[in-house]
Order: structure tokens, then C-alpha cells, then sequence
């Protein structure tokens, strides 16, 4: 099976979550996989636990990862956040990127959920393309506010090439 590229956009984000060998991680979003790729190729002891609301994405992720999944350091799951179910305060970081929930309605729910399963100390990475530099305002409030609201502490960090936004919420 040839390799699939990985976009550096996907590349500088998980560059920039530092993941650990230990991490216990949650992608919200899997997509084709590529995050899920790399997230895997840094974990030792530890897991990711990767959903997306789509059957496509779930099989996608599958197929690309399946060694990660033979050898039990990742688990993909057709499932929307809202309704998600994973063991209270276990994680270690929260990756999602392009997922519009955090920007587009109210996601309160969803936040408080995260928030009550994210270890003191853990954080939400959400990852946004910035090519449309004309949103990059509306996603960065939005998602921010949504964040703070959740009890989260908020910073923001702008990547120029590639153009990537990332909004990060600790606990």
C-alpha cells in the first residue's frame, strides 16, 4: 500500500500539541486519518480515541491506521460528540481541526462534556485552515468565547505557513 501524504497543516498542528508516549488523546473528527497517523506514530503506553460523525471517515481512518488499531493504541468510533462516553477525567488532549461545532452554534454541551473528562492540566487543541483569513476573526471569538464559557483558559497561537489557527483551552 503506497503511503498518503500527510498536509502540513496536519503536520504543524500535531508538531504543535507535543504529543507524549503516554498521552491519552481524543480526535474529534478523524476524516481521512492523517492526524490519526501521526497522533499514533507518537504514542507508546498511551491511546487515541478517534470519532467523526461519518461512516466514510470512520473507514477511512481505519484502513490508513490499521496497524495502530491490530495493536490496540487507537480506537475509531462512528460517533457525534454530544453523545460520546469515555472514562471521566482520562484525557490528556483533546485535537480537532476544521471541526466547525466550536464556532458555528452552541456547543456548550459538548464543551462541558470535554471539560469534565480532560484531566487538570489537559488541553483542547481546535485547529482551524486560515486560508480564509476573512473568518479567521469569527472562528477565533467564537470558538474562544465557547472555551471560556466552558471554564476553559483560552490563548491563540497563528501559524503563517502553513496558514493554521489554533485555539487552545486548558483546564
Amino acid at each position: 500500500m503506497a503511503l498518503q501524504a500527510i498536509p502540513a497543516r496536519i503536520r504543524w498542528a500535531v508538531d504543535f500539541m507535543d504529543v507524549q508516549p503516554g498521552d491519552h488523546v481524543l480526535e474529534i473528527g478523524c476524516g481521512p486519518g492523517a492526524g490519526a497517523e501521526l497522533i499514533c506514530q507518537r504514542l507508546e503506553t498511551g491511546k487515541l480515541f478517534a470519532i467523526d460523525r461519518s461512516e466514510s471517515g470512520v473507514d477511512r481512518t481505519k484502513r490508513r491506521c490499521k496497524r495502530f488499531v491490530d495493536a490496540g493504541r487507537l480506537t475509531v468510533r462512528q460517533i457525534d460528540l454530544a453523545t460520546l462516553r469515555v472514562p471521566v477525567k482520562r484525557l490528556h488532549k483533546v485535537y480537532a481541526f476544521n471541526v466547525n461545532l466550536f464556532w458555528v452554534r452552541e456547543c456548550q454541551d459538548e464543551l462541558a462534556l470535554l471539560h469534565e473528562r480532560v484531566l487538570p492540566g489537559g488541553i483542547v487543541h481546535l485547529f482551524y485552515d486560515a486560508t480564509r483569513r476573512e473568518q479567521v476573526p469569527e472562528i477565533k471569538e467564537k470558538a474562544s468565547a465557547a472555551l471560556a464559557k466552558a471554564g476553559f483558559r483560552v490563548s491563540v497561537a497563528e501559524n503563517p505557513n502553513p496558514p493554521v489557527l489554533a485555539i487552545i483551552g486548558r483546564r
